[in-house]
């Protein structure tokens, strides 16, 4: 039984995560954390989340009064925001925590792009170097000697499980950059009451094209170039993804398909579909990215869908934890 600290618990996916991981078999959340300046401090968890009432009762507590050397402690999560992550992932680590962290503080590599897209300066280039990236099915082996997990971004990992197998195979025209229209429901913007996000001004739109925060994440960690362009619709959860690509002649559908089934087989959060397309109501509330395609004249067309709350941030997170201890891979989560 490992003990869990959760910080951030009141937001969308960290509310999710601390859903999983209260039902987890082998572990025990001693302690849910919200800021220092969050209204939400003293409140019982399921007066900030309705739905659950009556099964979990953990109250919020603010991370300013938290002594870690008074406190048995394995892991943290930390469903913060990346300059709140940033500061803390240092004395967790230095603490002996095994840290997983849904920010994108320690997602990439190079320094620059935090000051450039984040708009800060990232001062642990030491930890940076050693973070392991939590693409839990193209990364287990590094997850399981991690001491710190940066769970990758919701577009991220939507794109990335849908393009790697065929990045990986050398099956696409190099002449070609992917482009990738990625559609988000507004809880990817966080709880935090906005005008941008509110239902009654949101249509269906592009936004930060070129210069949205997971393009360089994507092209670091996927080792290609391509064109983001990331749209939020008026709904509430859900990611839904469509990669336009040209192939390397003579590739056939029946080619693609065993290329999928190869690298994802063995893998139970992904699912493939021979049928039909996915679609936000195919994963909604579900821990699945789902992946089909369809191909015409040496072009691809890949679609791709998850809940951006679950396998596009709690449901990997809890995923990696599982990985990291040894855990059944979908412990807690199916």
């Amino acid at each position: 039984m490992l003990n869990v600290l959760i910080v951030g618990a009141s937001g969308y996916a960290g509310a999710e995560l601390v859903n999983y991981m209260h039902r987890h078999r082998f572990a025990n959340i001693k302690k849910i954390f919200v800021s220092k300046n969050s209204l939400d401090i003293g409140k019982m968890f399921s007066d900030v989340h309705h739905q659950f009432t009556d099964m979990i009762h953990l109250r919020f507590e603010s991370i300013s009064d938290f002594n870690l050397v008074d406190q048995d402690i394995n892991v943290v999560f930390l469903a913060t925001d990346h300059n709140v992550s940033h500061d803390m992932v240092p004395f967790f680590l230095s603490s002996g925590c095994i840290v997983f962290d849904l920010s994108a503080a320690y997602r990439v590599r190079d320094c620059k792009i935090y000051t450039d897209y984040y708009r800060f300066i990232h001062k642990y280039k030491k930890i940076l170097e050693k973070s392991v990236y939590g693409l839990a099915e193209w990364k287990e082996k590094e997850i399981k000697k991690a001491s710190l997990v940066s769970v990758p971004g919701c577009y991220a990992t939507c794109v990335q499980l849908a393009l790697r197998p065929l990045v990986e195979e050398k099956i696409l025209c190099s002449q070609n950059i992917p482009i990738i229209n990625a559609i988000s429901g507004v809880s990817g913007a966080g709880r935090k009451s906005n005008i941008t996000n509110s239902f009654c001004q949101v249509s269906l739109q592009p936004y930060n094209i070129f210069t949205h925060r997971h393009t360089p994440e994507i092209i670091e960690h996927l080792g290609i170039p391509v064109i983001f362009i990331p749209h939020l619709g008026a709904f509430y959860r859900g990611i839904i993804t469509t990669i336009t690509c040209k192939l390397k002649d003579n590739i056939q559908e029946v080619d693609v398909y065993n290329i999928f089934y190869k690298f994802y087989k063995n893998k139970p959060l992904i699912r493939i579909y021979k049928k039909f397309l996915p679609s936000i109501k195919t994963v909604e509330k579900m821990p699945f990215c789902d992946i089909g395609f369809t191909i015409k004249d040496n072009y691809i067309v890949i679609v791709a869908a998850e809940d951006n709350l679950l396998k596009g941030a709690a449901a990997q997170a809890v995923q990696c934890f599982n990985i990291r201890f040894g855990f059944p891979e979908t412990e807690s989560i199916l």
